[in-house]
């Protein structure tokens, strides 16, 4: 996907936006929907109604006071009371409307979240770890709540300020066909500018979303629980700070500039309407000093004039807006509309047997999107059903990389991943996750309580509390949960109030125990010790060998104490694997594992 700033929008791309809102905004509440277009109609009747009235209630008055009579006293009295409904309606109308945008508002906010929810479920790896998407996503999840009942409550005001323009102009032209000319020349300018500003306006505030999210993470480093201690002890407190504010600086700049564009041309836009008005206002009141109109003529002429300039104002201000907003909105239709093909490339699947299976790497090359060199380098690999493999070598070998072609996560470049002698983009993606118990170097904490945080590894089995005792005891968290205050019902983390914090070594047991939830043909390790200490580390492998007996297992890990447990070892380097075979045939060759394991070895002397 083009990044944000390249992205433009097509003129059918952006009539799209507006039918798209409406059915949006009736999809969440056709009930409130249908009651607010009803009201906009009694809305719009409403101004030209009481303009006509007040004319009726001024020329009885006058008539009253110079032939004086019951009849005529009744008469403005009756007028007065119809001016009173009309107000009355006015405020009941205007009240309603306001609950019923409201109700709309929740509605689609909801509807709008699951959709964007529901949609994020599809995506695979590569939309998360790709910046553009990343920034249209966040993008849409900004505006999503508000821009299609915007759009969509913004043609409704120009549906009621149309039939309002209509209403007023056949007043009007009773009067002085003329002002109806001069009412739309006037208006016109204001549309050109509002529209050139919405434009910018949205080019503004897309372009800038990469620095917006960069803005958002300082915020986040001066503000989380997981930084604080690295922020007091390295004293980085002034420096995230001063690159907020400048970043912030810079938004106000341009905000500033923005904001001086519409306060320029609104003034002179204004003047414009300001002189048209009165230009128009001396010559109607001179036909009413000379008895060619009545007061009440002259009265009707004003406030109709006036509310006609302000309601052709407001169709184009919200023709403006419309613009913005569906500018705006095309964020979420691009999200929406994202081509999910990992995912989508799976039927109904080929069927294998339950039980472990031969799993192969032949011949499989992987580029990241967007990057030159080659994360895997044609690698050859297999691992028969029960086998225990370790991946070894430096940061961005390829040791990750490789776990995520095997779950489906990225598709290889070049070459082929088996299991069971099936392609795995022959299966059904579900169904392979599903034989796989992962444990991820940047495991999940949830903000969940402690038989939850287990329990997500199998969703069908989460109020199992037998199965999640039993993941407990094979993960090793047992013993964790057993000093919680309230055991398997203690809030975890700190996110929420009595949230229980944990250690890293405890967070990582119930990660385990997690994998342990399903019951998995194949288990993946990813730095599986990294904050568990030596004594737990040998208890837990221990029970690891005895728990995976029947199950292929890929461990990836820096501690050789780890990996020599292992059946064979794999030594990647730059994508390739440079070394293949147990802990003693790899220390008898002499290469770089047998090199890496003795400096490692020395460390403990």
């Amino acid at each position: 996907m083009a990044p944000v700033k390249e992205r433009k929008l097509s003129t059918r791309e952006l009539l799209r936006q507006l039918p798209r809102a409406l059915s949006l905004v009736w999809q969440a509440d056709p009930k409130s929907a249908v009651v607010l277009s009803l009201l906009t109609l009694v809305q719009a009747a409403l101004p030209a109604s009481m303009a006509w009235v007040a004319k009726l209630i001024l020329d009885a008055v006058v008539e009253a006071a110079a032939h004086p009579s019951e009849a005529a006293r009744a008469l403005v009295l009756r007028y007065v009371g119809w001016e009173l409904g009309l107000a009355v309606v006015t405020l009941l109308t205007g009240r309603l409307t306001s609950y019923v945008r409201e109700l709309l508002r929740v509605n689609l906010g909801n509807l709008l979240n699951e959709r964007l929810l529901e949609k994020s479920l599809t995506l695979g790896l590569e939309h998360f770890e790709d910046s553009a998407t990343y920034d249209v996503m966040q993008n849409a999840r900004r505006e999503a709540s508000m821009r299609p009942l915007s759009l969509a409550l913004d043609a409704v005001s120009v549906v009621k300020s149309l039939l309002m323009l209509l209403s007023f102009a056949a007043l009007l032209w009773t009067i002085s066909w003329w002002s109806v000319a001069v009412l739309l020349l006037a208006a016109v300018p204001s549309f050109v500018a509002e529209t050139k500003l919405s434009g910018d306006a949205f080019r503004l505030y897309s372009w800038r979303a990469p620095e917006a999210r960069r803005l958002n993470y300082l915020e986040w480093i001066l503000t989380r629980d997981s930084h604080v201690k690295e922020v007091k002890l390295f004293g980085l407190g002034p420096t995230v700070l001063g690159r907020y504010r400048a970043l912030f600086a810079k938004f106000l700049g341009e905000d500033r500039k923005l904001a001086r564009k519409r306060l320029v041309l609104g003034t002179l836009l204004g003047v414009l309407s300001l002189g048209a008005f009165y230009v128009c206002y001396l010559l109607v009141a001179g036909r009413a000093a000379s008895g060619t109109i009545t007061v009440g003529d002259l009265t009707l002429y004003l406030a109709v004039f006036r509310q006609g300039q302000q309601a052709f104002e407001s169709v184009l201000g919200a023709v403006a807006g419309m613009y913005e907003d569906a500018l705006f909105l095309s964020n979420l239709t691009h999200f929406l509309d994202l081509k999910v093909e990992v995912e989508k490339t799976v039927g109904p699947g080929k069927a294998l047997p339950k039980g472990p299976h031969a799993l192969a790497l032949e011949h499989v090359s992987f580029r990241y999107p967007g990057k030159e060199g080659l994360a895997l380098d044609d690698v050859t690999l297999t691992l028969e059903p029960g086998e225990k493999l370790a991946l070894v070598g430096e940061n961005g070998a390829g040791k990750t990389t490789l776990i995520k072609l095997l779950l489906r996560f990225y598709e290889p470049t070049a070459g082929r991943v088996t299991y069971g002698g099936v392609d795995v983009r022959e299966l059904d993606v579900k169904d392979l996750r599903a034989r796989v118990g992962a444990v991820f170097q940047d495991f999940v904490r949830y903000q969940f309580i402690a038989a939850e945080n287990i329990g997500v590894g199998q969703p069908e089995k989460l109020e199992d509390r037998a199965a999640v005792e039993e993941a407990a005891a094979k993960g090793g968290a047992d013993q964790v949960i057993d000093e919680l205050p309230k055991k398997y019902e203690t809030m975890l983390g700190g996110w929420f109030e009595k949230g229980h914090e944990l250690s890293g070594g405890q967070w990582q047991k119930l990660a385990l125990a997690r994998a342990f939830m399903r019951d998995a043909e194949v288990l993946i390790l990813d730095e599986p010790t990294a904050a568990i200490d030596a004594e737990a580390e040998v208890k837990l492998f221990e029970r690891f060998k005895a728990l995976a007996k029947d199950r292929t297992a890929i461990i990836i890990s820096h501690r050789f104490s780890t990996v020599r447990m292992a059946d064979r070892i794999a030594v990647l380097e730059g994508g390739k694997v440079t070394e293949l075979g147990s802990h003693e045939e790899l220390l008898a060759k002499g290469g770089r594992y047998a090199r890496l394991f003795t400096l490692q070895a020395q460390g403990y002397r």
